[in-house]
């Protein structure tokens, strides 16, 4: 990492070094260890450096919360570009989700900006959602329903960060079954538009 830092970046590639740090940050250490100090020492870069890229520790949390969601929603979007509707590709969306909310931190910085009085902490995942929607569903009612499962999906993956894991040990079942009810869920939504307004396939 130093080693590649140490060349003259324009200030895009430096933004992009610095929060690829805060990511990496983010999953070794928690929320509350992303800081522009924290993330200037693994670059090899001033604090003052930092602060002219993103403005305030709370700037830096902002835009890494957007680069986390832009990558996952990148990764969505392909998967869904690439492959039919169908109960399969469902569930590899919401492991996706659940998979950034949990192993990819978004849920617990997520959670931690909003107790640090950040209340516009989900705003930059919620805009990259919306791009994603609106880039792949020209009608207004696949809009909605897209919509409406998202937001389903992602109050679930949240709350499966926080609290999956006790909550899955305390009533027995194995530790994937919130993602496995998100995929039945989303699937059998899915079903029952397609066969109220026709024209796309729902396979099993």
């Amino acid at each position: 990492m130093a080693t590649i830092t140490k060349k003259r970046l324009t200030p895009e590639e430096s933004r992009s070094v610095a929060l690829e740090a805060a990511r990496l940050i983010l999953i070794e250490a928690g929320p509350q260890a992303v800081t522009l100090k924290a993330v200037a020492g693994r670059i090899d870069r001033t604090h003052a450096n930092l602060l002219h890229h993103f403005g305030s520790a709370a700037g830096l949390q902002k835009a890494l919360a957007a680069y986390l969601a832009e990558t996952v929603c990148a990764t969505i979007g392909e998967k869904m570009a690439s492959t039919p509707p169908g109960e399969r590709n469902v569930r590899e969306i919401v492991d996706l989700a659940f998979d950034a909310f949990d192993e990819g931190g978004a849920g617990g910085l997520a959670s931690w900006m909003l107790m640090s009085g950040n209340e516009d902490a989900l705003d930059p995942i919620i805009e990259s959602i919306h791009r994603l929607i609106d880039g792949m569903a020209p009608d207004a009612q696949e809009k909605r329903l897209m919509h409406e499962d998202t937001l389903a999906l992602v109050l679930m993956a949240l709350g499966d960060a926080q609290l999956g894991g006790p909550m899955a040990a305390a009533l027995d079942l194995p530790r994937d079954t919130a993602r496995a009810l998100a995929a039945e869920l989303i699937s059998n939504r899915m079903a029952a538009f397609w066969a109220e307004h026709g024209g796309k396939p729902v396979n099993g």
